[in-house]
């Protein structure tokens, strides 16, 4: 090859490296507008929310709807406060049945979730594919259809008007199942056979190897099992106002009509500031799950 040449091949294979770069720089440019975009719109119901709080009556109704707040006022909560005084059941103990309920199901989600994955990821028995898949295919539902079976086997097992027909449809919630299934799968079978090596039970195992290894996948499938039951009203299973939720509040006082808008907006608020604070607080772990890791041959 002649100089001349070699120089020529050398600018070449500048150019289509610039010409790729640039190229890359545009993907970048458009895959971050995307993003942008997509974070936008998931943004503005949360938005949406945190200011119509503050925003007095007439605000409230205008069409289009602002995405700011003209005149700001803490009128909503103040008769959200009135409100919840005059009623013949106290704010205590709506929160007490949430509280209550959403731990109880949350903690047994994990619970099951973690117990039913363990066998399924890292044992052989028969039917187990079968399993598997039956658990894929129940997440292709959404949980909408399964009000009437589920209001039928809580009828059935004289569940109804009980804290256990809030529970129970949480605590068998598949994507739990699914997601531990997903990261348990990732543990070195090694790492377990050392265990039994040791004189650890199934049980020791479960306890003090596996759910140490998948602590992120525990800590997604908290936040899923909290927002659900959270935000769950359960107006179709519970009949007794001493035991209904918080979410249940929503629905009267809106009954109030348009007067109520306000205090309804303030109240829509303050329901929303759980999920968002434990979300916050284990954002690492659910997006280490997400993004997949865990412990590696």
């Amino acid at each position: 090859m002649t100089k001349r040449s070699f120089s020529n091949t050398i600018r070449h294979l500048k150019y289509r490296g610039a010409k790729k770069a640039n190229r890359s720089r545009i993907v970048d440019f458009l895959l971050a507008l995307f993003l942008l975009t997509l974070g936008v719109f998931m943004v503005l119901p949360v938005w949406l929310v945190c200011i119509n709080a503050f925003k007095p009556i007439d605000e409230l109704f205008l069409m289009p709807p602002r995405f700011y707040v003209a005149h700001p006022t803490l009128n909503n909560f103040v008769q959200l406060m009135q409100i919840l005084e005059n009623m013949w059941v106290p704010f205590s103990r709506y929160l007490f049945n949430s509280i209550l309920v959403t731990v109880t199901a949350t903690l047994g989600n994990v619970v099951v979730a973690s117990l039913a994955a363990y066998p399924l990821a890292k044992h052989n028995f028969p039917g187990k594919a079968v399993i598997s898949k039956i658990i894929v295919l129940a997440l292709l539902f959404t949980t909408s259809i399964l009000y009437i079976p589920q209001y039928i086997i809580s009828a059935r097992l004289h569940l109804i008007n009980t804290y256990w027909s809030l529970i129970l449809p949480v605590v068998q919630m598949t994507m739990g199942v699914f997601l531990m299934q997903q990261f348990m799968g990732q543990i070195p079978t090694s790492l377990l056979e050392a265990a039994r090596i040791d004189g650890a039970g199934e049980w020791k195992i479960w306890i003090s190897v596996v759910m140490p290894s998948v602590k992120p996948a525990w800590l997604t499938v908290i936040i899923f099992a909290f927002q659900n039951i959270w935000n769950q009203n359960g107006n179709m299973y519970i009949y007794n106002e001493s035991m209904k939720v918080l979410p249940s509040l929503t629905s009267q006082v809106s009954s109030g009509g348009i007067a109520r808008a306000g205090a309804a907006a303030a109240l829509m608020l303050v329901l929303m500031i759980p999920p968002i604070v434990l979300f916050q607080m284990t954002q690492r772990q659910v997006i280490e799950t997400m993004t997949t890791s865990g412990i590696k041959e």
